[in-house]
C-alpha cells in the first residue's frame, strides 16, 4: 500500500472513531414528554393553552394549544410537554367564563397522577380567576381577559420514570447509529471502486448530463397549449386541495406554532420533488430505450437526467414557499441556505433509489404500479400534513417514524423555511440519513451494473 493510500485509511479511521465517540456520548437534548389531561366542560368554546419550563419564566415558544369545542359537554383535553419542565401555567382562553374542571391528571405511558388540589387553589397560583372546589370537580370562574393558573409538577415519580425511559432510549438509539455508521463506513470501504466508479463516469459526461436534462424538461410537455406551464399547475393545485380540506374543512389552524398553510408547503415541495424524481428516474430507460440500445451511449447517466430534469421544477417551489413564508412574516434568514444542503440530500438519495428501481423496471414492469402505491401511502408515514408531536406519548412510535429518512429532509426544510435552526443540532439523524444513502447508492449501483448487460436484449 502506497503512502497516499496509507494515509487517507489513517485519516477515515480518525474521522470515523471521532464519529463514534460524539455518537456514544452525545444524548438527546430533550427528554420523554409527559401529557396533562383535563376533563373540561363549558358553556363557550376556548382556546387553553399549557405554557411549560423550568421556572415561571414562561414563553409563546414553549407552550401547547388546545381547542374546547364540544359545548356544554365533557372534553378531554391533552397537553404534551417536555418531562424536564417543573412549573405547568394552564391558560383558560380570554375574557369571562365559567369552567368546570372535572379532573386534571399528569400522565406518562400507562401511570397518572392526580394533581393535588392544594397545589392549584393558591392565591398565589390564580391570576383574574377563582377556583372553588365542589361535588363535581373544580369550577373556574374567569374576572379577567387572561385568566390562568400556575403550579408546580418538579419531582413527581412520572418525571424520573420519563428520564429513566429516555436513557434507554437514548442507549438504543446510539447503539443503533453506530451500526449504521461503521456498517456503511465498512461497505463504503470494501466497495469503493464501485462506490467512486459511478460518481466518476457522471462528471465525466456533466455537459451532456446538463444537455439531455434541459431538453428532457422541455420536451416533457410539447404539443400542449400551455407547454411547461402543466409542470407548475398540478402541484399548485394539490396544495390548493390539500389547504382547502385541513383548513377550511377540517378546521386546522397553527402546528407547531405555525400556520397550517406554511407547515403544509415547506413540508410537500421536497416530496413533490423526491416523487417526481423517482417516477421519472425509474422510467428513465424505458423512455429512452432507443439510446439504451446503442452501444457507445453511457446509459448510466439517463436516471440523473430525469432527477435534474425535476430538479428545475423543484427550484421554483423553493421560490414560490419563500414568497409565501415571508408573506406571513416568516422572512428568509442566514439559515435558510441549508436548502441547497438538504435538496442535495433528496438529490442524492432518490439517485441511489432510481438505479435499482430503473434496471430492475425493466424486468419487472409491475414495479411501477407498486413504487406508486407506495408513494400513495408515504406522504402519509410522512409528517407532512400532520405534526410527529402528535405521537409523544408514544416515543417508541414516534423513533420508528424518524427512520423514514424522508423525515430527516422534511424537518430540514421547515428548520431552514421556518424554525431558522441549523442541521447541527439534528446531527443524529444526519449521521443516519447519510448512512442509508450511502448504503443504498452502492445497491443501486450494484444492481444496474449486474442487469445492464441485458438491458438491450428485453427492451
Amino acid at each position: 500500500m502506497s503512502k497516499k493510500k496509507m494515509l487517507a485509511a489513517g485519516i477515515l479511521a480518525v474521522c470515523l472513531i471521532v464519529l463514534n465517540v460524539l455518537i456514544w456520548q452525545r444524548t438527546s437534548p430533550n427528554g420523554e414528554m409527559l401529557e396533562l389531561q383535563a376533563e373540561i366542560e363549558s358553556v363557550q368554546m376556548t382556546e387553553m393553552r399549557l405554557y411549560y419550563g423550568v421556572n415561571e419564566a414562561f414563553t409563546q415558544e414553549c407552550s401547547v394549544p388546545v381547542i374546547y369545542g364540544d359545548v356544554g359537554n365533557v372534553q378531554k383535553l391533552c397537553f404534551s410537554f417536555p418531562s424536564e419542565s417543573t412549573f405547568l401555567r394552564l391558560d383558560f382562553g380570554e375574557g369571562l367564563g365559567t369552567y368546570l374542571v372535572r379532573s386534571l391528571t399528569l400522565n406518562y405511558g400507562n401511570q397518572a397522577w392526580e394533581i393535588p388540589t392544594e397545589l392549584l387553589t393558591g392565591s398565589d397560583n390564580l391570576q383574574q380567576m377563582t377556583l372553588e372546589e365542589t361535588e363535581e370537580g373544580l369550577e373556574a370562574v374567569s374576572s379577567g381577559t387572561d385568566p390562568y393558573v400556575v403550579f408546580e409538577v418538579g419531582g413527581t415519580s412520572l418525571q424520573e420514570a420519563a428520564r429513566e425511559h429516555q436513557k434507554r432510549m437514548d442507549l438504543i438509539q446510539n447503539i443503533f447509529l453506530l451500526l449504521v455508521l461503521d456498517a456503511g463506513a465498512l461497505l463504503a470501504v470494501l466497495f469503493r471502486r464501485k462506490l467512486t466508479g459511478l460518481p466518476l463516469e457522471l462528471w465525466q459526461n456533466r455537459s451532456l448530463i446538463w444537455k439531455l436534462s434541459v431538453n428532457d424538461f422541455k420536451t416533457k410537455y410539447a404539443g400542449s397549449y400551455l407547454g411547461i406551464v402543466w409542470a407548475f399547475i398540478q402541484p399548485i393545485v394539490t396544495i390548493l386541495v390539500y389547504w382547502f380540506v385541513f383548513s377550511v374543512g377540517l378546521k386546522a389552524g397553527r402546528v407547531s406554532e405555525y400556520p397550517f398553510v406554511l407547515y403544509l408547503v415547506s413540508g410537500i415541495v421536497p416530496w413533490f420533488f423526491f416523487q417526481d424524481a423517482l417516477n421519472g428516474g425509474t422510467n428513465a430507460l424505458i423512455e429512452y430505450n432507443y439510446l439504451v440500445k446503442k452501444v457507445v451511449f453511457k446509459i448510466s447517466i439517463l436516471p440523473i437526467v430525469k432527477i435534474f430534469s425535476a430538479l428545475f421544477v423543484h427550484v421554483f417551489f423553493v421560490v414560490f414557499s419563500l414568497v409565501i413564508c415571508a408573506l406571513y412574516g416568516y422572512l428568509p434568514g442566514l439559515q435558510t441556505i441549508q436548502i441547497v444542503y438538504y435538496s442535495g440530500c433528496v438529490f442524492l438519495f432518490t439517485l441511489g433509489l432510481v438505479y435499482a428501481t430503473s434496471a430492475i423496471v425493466i424486468f419487472f414492469r409491475d414495479l411501477t404500479q407498486i413504487i406508486n402505491i407506495v408513494l400513495q401511502v408515504g406522504i402519509w408515514m410522512t409528517p407532512i400534513m400532520w405534526d410527529l408531536s402528535m405521537l409523544d406519548a408514544y416515543p417508541l412510535l414516534q423513533s420508528l417514524f424518524k427512520l423514514n429518512p424522508m423525515y430527516y429532509i422534511v424537518s430540514g426544510y421547515r428548520d431552514a423555511m421556518l424554525g431558522k435552526v441549523w442541521l447541527v443540532e439534528h446531527w443524529k439523524w444526519g449521521v443516519y440519513f447519510w448512512a442509508v444513502t450511502v448504503v443504498l447508492f452502492l445497491l443501486g449501483a450494484l444492481i444496474f451494473k449486474r442487469l445492464k448487460p441485458h438491458f438491450a436484449d428485453v427492451l
